[in-house]
């Protein structure tokens, strides 16, 4: 028997394998096109079935409208079941279903647990076993919990440019103390506030009181440099209180209209520091107390400002980087729990990028207009 060359047997197999390779292939093809033939006819079928359908409900409903046109003389037999028709109520219970899902909206967006009673409560309120006529629930709800949120708002207002001329008046310079936790953007948003003023023709000078970091006293003065405003500092570690007494000093020397006294960045658990800042607002004797925080630091920055309200007398708030928060739960909360108004919102890096707050755009950003 003749032997055949491995050379020659190995062509063969390799043949052999492209070929069943090949039939795979078009077994595959044969069986996808199959699967999208019979997809298609289900489709077709299906949009068959929904013409159908939408054309038997169009029917339906002239035939209903044509019904209530007849029987409009009969109303007062027909009253309640045309009540059960065109009106709805949301019971207690269906009410619970409802907000449960609008609670998990609101605590994914950082909202103070306090903040969703208190929506809860005023939604209940205007909802629950009210004649809300067909087709309007949802409006409905929209507007109780647009009404709700703006009710958040309804704290003394504070405007602070019409205080500072009002001292000016006087001839005594207005004095600003800032407090806030580390990172909170506190130094940018003083200049920030400082560039504001000089933009209304009014002059500033700024108190370095945060000795307690060494870069912090050189970050401010760069700030301040670039938006032209003198700052008034010490040595690094000394006393901030000191510092603020002399930038007052300065400001009824020099005939400046407002005094802008930073301070350290700190926790309200540490107690020095605490007891630091209140020793400056004893010697500085502060107009206004200003509580800054990261709007997108959410809850966090809701209990901070709770925390530095019992120790420091928070007479208002800023909120940084109002621009990047994407969730708002900050602006929404932080005035209902403080009590105190938001007067400005950080909305981006540059120094014009200062906005006073109004509660019609938060309401609007959650597509509610106001």
């Amino acid at each position: 028997m003749e032997k055949i060359p491995e050379t020659r047997l190995e062509q063969e197999l390799e043949e052999l394998e492209k070929t069943r390779d090949e039939e795979r292939k078009e077994l595959k093809i044969q069986k996808i096109e199959k699967k999208t033939k019979e997809k298609d006819e289900q489709m077709e079928r299906l949009k068959e079935e929904k013409e159908k359908k939408k054309i038997i409900e169009d029917i339906e409903e002239a035939e209903m409208r044509e019904k209530v046109k007849k029987e409009k003389p009969r109303a007062g037999f027909f009253k309640k079941l045309k009540e059960k028709i065109v009106t709805k109520r949301i019971s207690a219970e269906k009410f619970e279903k409802l907000f449960w899902n609008l609670e998990v909206v609101l605590l994914e967006n950082n909202v103070a647990v306090e903040v969703i009673d208190k929506i809860k409560e005023d939604l209940k309120k205007e909802l629950v076993d009210t004649p809300i006529p067909r087709g309007k629930v949802l409006p409905k709800i929209e507007n109780s919990l647009k009404n709700s949120i703006e009710s958040l708002f309804d704290v003394e207002k504070i405007n602070l440019l019409s205080n500072i001329r009002k001292k000016k008046e006087k001839g005594e310079p207005y004095v600003i103390c800032f407090v806030g936790v580390n990172g909170s953007g506190k130094t940018t948003t003083i200049a920030k506030l400082a560039n504001l003023f000089k933009k209304e023709g009014l002059l500033p000078v700024i108190a370095a009181g945060d000795t307690f970091r060494a870069a912090a006293i050189d970050q401010l003065e760069e700030h301040a440099k670039k938006v032209g405003v003198k700052v008034i500092k010490h040595d690094y570690g000394a006393d901030s209180a000191a510092v603020a007494f002399d930038a007052i000093k300065y400001a009824k020397a020099k005939a400046m209209d407002v005094v802008l006294i930073d301070t350290a960045g700190r926790q309200h658990s540490n107690i020095n520091l605490m007891e630091e800042l209140a020793k400056v607002i004893r010697v500085s004797k502060p107009d206004i107390t200003i509580f800054i925080g990261e709007s997108i630091t959410g809850n966090d920055c809701v209990e901070q400002a709770k925390e530095f309200s019992k120790v420091t007398n928070v007479n208002g708030i800023i909120l940084s980087k109002a621009d990047v928060d994407d969730k708002g739960g900050a602006a929404i909360s932080i005035s209902y729990v403080t009590k105190k108004p938001i007067l400005y919102l950080g909305t981006g890096q540059g120094y014009d990028d200062l906005t006073e707050f109004d509660s019609r755009l938060i309401v609007k950003s959650l597509g509610l207009e106001g």
